[in-house]
């Protein structure tokens, strides 16, 4: 495979010699990934190849639906086989999308199989990459083993219990496995009924009483500190935007009671209470001299007739166009007022708020650390080549 040598990527002698004079041979440290602790956990062997690389990656689902596969052969009851020889047809149709640089990548890296997948190759490919697949070299502690992955943090409700991580730690793994503190279901004051169920749950883990919003404010402390004596030292927001509304300790309590009576939060209400919980989330990652993520600027699920037949997070989420300056200003400006700005990484989604990004994280550096605030590397739509130069530059 002409294309996949070892200097791609690598057009001129000092990205050669810092590739593979420096960076090869360096562990990874993966700081926000959503890799299933359960699995990690239990050691999973993955069954084939459509089980490892096409269930749940919504990348290729969009490929493979934009290439005229019926959704039987995406996310509906066609086998496993099926689904991936789907997915063969589809590859050749994405040269110059990074999805074929990292195909071939992954096929050449794991399974040591240099063919270019197309229809023809599909049904050799398949048998050879499973019969390596029921190999302990490619279980989940396998493959992190031989990649020397030497930490990673997953992403995970702090209304569940963390017995996986637990599992993780007791088991001998070389790669530490680090929860990371993603609160996004404790927001949802605008939909009374998931918020009830999330807040069951929150009770449930934390042992705490939440039906006044001092009670559920105390169960999140609970978690957090959980989460910190597992390890854990970042929290996680996906947020279309920031929210920085004025809102009293009373008014979010307010909210907070009418939403668990079953009365929906209005627009305006929902950003007075996302706002206020922002801080006091925003204070206990200071506390903690945790690290907060921002993920910020995501449109998601706007097919609402897919999302019905499926379910969220199936590929239907776009680049939002949001105005992020001055909520995010005003944000992390309340938390560095009263000195509780804790170290940040920001990340956008749409290429066109690189600048403001880049100029924002200068505002509230401090000298305490170097780094402070930080621009988060290229998240979603943006983690290809073209994208990750626009953001380096």
């Amino acid at each position: 495979m002409n294309f996949l040598t070892d200097d791609f990527l690598l057009h001129s002698d000092v990205a050669r010699e810092l590739y593979h004079g420096f960076a090869a041979d360096e562990p990874i440290l993966d700081y926000h990934c959503h890799l299933p602790p359960e699995q990690i956990a239990g050691n999973k062997q993955f069954r084939n190849l459509y089980e490892v690389w096409l269930a749940g990656d919504h990348y290729k689902w969009r490929a493979m639906r934009s290439n005229g596969v019926p959704e039987k052969y995406v996310t509906g009851d066609a086998s496993d086989r099926e689904k991936f020889l789907a997915y063969a047809r589809t590859v050749p149709r994405t040269v110059r999308n990074p999805l074929y640089h990292w195909t071939h990548m992954e096929l050449k890296r794991f399974f040591g199989i240099t063919k270019l997948l197309n229809e023809e190759t599909a049904e050799a490919i398949w048998e050879e990459a499973n019969e390596k697949l029921a190999t302990p070299e490619l279980s989940t502690h396998g493959i992190l083993k031989a990649n020397r992955v030497a930490a990673v943090c997953t992403t995970d409700d702090p209304a569940d219990p963390l017995p996986h991580h637990e599992a993780i730690a007791a088991s001998g793994l070389p790669t530490k496995v680090y929860p990371t503190f993603r609160p996004d279901g404790a927001l949802l004051v605008d939909q009374p009924e998931k918020l009830a169920e999330w807040v069951a749950r929150l009770e449930k883990s934390s042992g705490v009483d939440c039906s006044d919003h001092a009670g559920f404010l105390t169960a999140l402390d609970a978690r957090h500190a959980a989460f910190h004596a597992a390890g854990g030292r970042l929290s996680d927001h996906g947020m279309e935007t920031m929210f920085a509304e004025p809102c009293s300790d009373q008014e979010a309590a307010r909210i907070y009671a009418a939403a668990r009576a079953g009365q929906p939060a209005t627009a305006q209400e929902t950003a007075k209470f996302i706002s206020h919980l922002m801080i006091y989330l925003g204070r206990l990652d200071a506390k903690r001299e945790w690290t907060k993520q921002l993920h910020l600027g995501a449109l998601r699920n706007v097919n609402s007739r897919m999302a019905r037949q499926i379910g969220k997070d199936a590929g239907f989420d776009t680049i939002g166009s949001y105005q992020h300056a001055a909520p995010l200003a005003r944000y992390l400006d309340a938390l560095d007022a009263t000195n509780e700005l804790p170290r940040t990484i920001l990340y956008n989604l749409n290429p066109a708020d690189n600048y403001l990004f880049a100029c924002m994280i200068g505002n509230f550096q401090d000298g305490s650390v170097a780094g402070k605030i930080q621009f988060g590397s290229g998240w979603w739509f943006l983690d290809q080549k073209e994208a990750m130069e626009w953001q380096m530059n």
